[in-house]
């Protein structure tokens, strides 16, 4: 069975890369997490020269093994915003930093079949980086984040996505005790900033790995 849901799988990813390249994206297809962690490692870094490179909050990504394999790098600079030693004062500060890489890696919170990303922010470090600063940003996604259109992409952000993240971060929101969106004013919100990104400029400057395995939340 697990073999007969691979090949629906990548069906699917098949016509969804059409439609990200179509709209400028680089896409890339990928059987499985390390096979996307040897994209970036093997291909994307040396085609694109990075001599810096960060991340923004990302599950996909650590689930990679790319966190592990990027975060004591010697030969690249490497600003590490997920260091737990750091007082956040230092993180903030290098999500600043990390805004002006040559490479910047995240994960999206849904996308579109007709290739558009959608993401909701907290900080809006990570929907800064997709808009505009990093040479290049790379986007890892694993094939749950799938949906038909818009409509379907911002309901699962707010009634699944964002609830869950709201737990697995501790925060107290109305949210965490509901399961639901409850629209809330919580200091402790983390729907913030939304971004739909329809269309890399310049073409390629965002490169998408589409993970044929269901990955992050």
């Amino acid at each position: 069975m697990e073999k007969k849901l691979k090949s629906y799988w990548q069906i699917r990813l098949t016509n969804l890369q059409k439609a990200l390249q179509a709209n400028n994206f680089e896409p890339f297809l990928a059987e499985s997490a390390a096979e996307a962690k040897k994209i970036v490692l093997e291909e994307i870094l040396p085609k694109t020269e990075a001599k810096s490179v960060s991340w923004g909050g990302s599950m996909t990504f650590t689930e990679s093994g790319l966190y592990a394999g990027l975060k004591n790098r010697t030969d690249i600079n490497v600003v590490d915003t997920f260091d737990k030693n750091a007082p956040h004062e230092e993180l903030m500060q290098r999500r600043r930093q990390a805004l002006l890489v040559d490479l910047f890696i995240t994960g999206t919170n849904a996308v579109t079949e007709n290739g558009h990303l959608v993401n909701l922010d907290m900080i809006g470090n990570r929907v800064a980086a997709l808009t505009f600063g990093p040479k290049y940003v790379v986007v890892l996604v694993g094939r749950n984040k799938i949906v038909a259109d818009l409509e379907e992409a911002m309901f699962r952000i707010k009634d699944y996505t964002a609830p869950i993240n709201a737990m697995r971060l501790d925060k107290k929101t109305p949210c965490v005790q509901t399961s639901y969106c409850e629209e809330c004013k919580s200091p402790d919100r983390i729907c913030n900033s939304w971004t739909i990104t329809e269309k890399s400029f310049p073409r390629g400057r965002i490169k998408v790995i589409l993970i044929n395995e269901s990955l992050g939340l």
